[in-house]
């Protein structure tokens, strides 16, 4: 492998183009080419961004160059894409969730694993400057020990501005599987694995309404919960609440905070690359507002793919793995199972805490 890693996608929809124009500044992606069902839009894409090919998918997964294939799909159908890719001997880099079932989660992790490729998975909004500024205060001890955390993300859904809303309402979509990993992934980040959950969920209605976009005026059958709570308990002993909502329309709850023992954490939106960082210690009067200590505080979606790609290109480990991915879907998945049984469902898998990325140096 040279010291450019050659990178392929599938799927160039809505978040295609972030991907491809984030790429441009990571010097070791080397993106070769794009594929999608729709031939117009894959060379639509090639075209709007200098990617040498557009293609099928089989002749993208053909091409022996291509070492990592980035997997855009929907949701629906993550795992058995990520599949197709690590059957034709290639690393997969797949948008989140990693599954919709920890069955097929861990087929994706047993064939990587006996293939010698890697799987990563987003989100990797946790390397970015704000959530690793985060990472280093809890890491320093400037909240002392983490006892709690709160994790809240209510809106009313993505019927009134996407293009096609529909798959946001299916099994294995919902708020908790589409916007649970951002949360989920800063919380194991900040705070190690969990061990058990509970959780109860509700839906507002059956059908939706479509209020905006090109499909405006149609409906939505809703087949997974819109409002979903969970109590989390950590291997470390703290503990957790988190709201996932599609059913809220206004709402002054925070995003996400940590509390110790020596004071309150508030982390940024975790949908987000940056800031503000805010801590407020025992016997302070007001917040303060932390600089943030580490780059990419900017949109930077494939921030895990580059460090994927040096990870491959170095023999090291990558911080946005399949492991962590995998742990957070089995927390997804036992949210609802408990919300199912009205009992704690202790989950089955664990993970690492990822590696804090160094600081920067003073050239950088």
């Amino acid at each position: 492998m040279s010291q450019r890693v050659n990178v392929g996608i599938i799927g160039c929809g809505n978040i295609s183009g972030t991907y491809l124009r984030n790429s441009r500044s990571f010097e070791l992606l080397n993106v070769t080419a794009v594929a999608d069902l729709d031939m117009a839009r894959a060379r639509s894409r090639a075209a709007e961004f200098g990617v040498p090919r557009a293609c099928g998918v089989d002749e993208l997964l053909a091409d022996p160059a291509i070492d990592i294939v980035v997997n855009l799909t929907i949701p629906a159908v993550h795992a058995e894409v990520s599949l197709k890719i690590l059957e034709a001997g290639k690393s997969v880099y797949s948008e989140k969730p990693l599954a919709t079932c920890r069955e097929e989660g861990l087929a994706l992790l047993e064939e990587a694993a006996s293939r010698g490729v890697r799987i990563g998975c987003a989100p990797d909004t946790f390397l970015g400057g704000g959530q690793q500024t985060c990472r280093k205060l809890i890491d320093d001890g400037e909240i002392g020990r983490p006892v709690a955390a709160t994790a809240f993300r209510a809106n009313h859904g993505m019927e009134h501005w996407h293009e096609n809303p529909s798959f946001f309402y299916q099994a294995g979509a919902g708020p908790l599987f589409d916007i649970g990993p951002y949360y989920l992934t800063a919380l194991v980040n900040l705070l190690g694995p969990i061990r058990r959950v509970a959780g109860a969920v509700t839906a507002s209605s059956n059908e939706r309404p479509i209020t905006g976009g090109p499909l405006k005026g149609g409906t939505i059958r809703v087949e997974t919960p819109t409002h979903v709570t969970s109590i989390l308990e950590f291997d470390s002993g703290a503990v957790g609440t988190t709201i996932n909502s599609f059913d809220v329309w206004a709402s002054e709850l925070p995003r996400l905070e940590i509390y110790g023992t020596e004071g309150t954490l508030s982390v940024p939106d975790p949908n987000t690359f940056g800031g503000p960082v805010r801590i407020r210690r025992a016997g302070d009067e007001e917040w303060r507002e932390v600089p943030l200590t580490h780059g990419h505080g900017k949109e930077s979606r494939g921030l895990g793919l580059a460090d994927m790609a040096l990870g491959m290109l170095e023999g090291t480990p990558h911080r946005a793995s399949g492991e962590l991915a995998f742990h957070v879907l089995d927390i997804m998945q036992s949210i609802l199972e408990a919300a199912e049984r009205a009992r704690y469902v202790d989950l089955g898998s664990t993970t690492e805490r990822p590696t804090p990325l160094p600081l920067p140096t003073a050239s950088e």
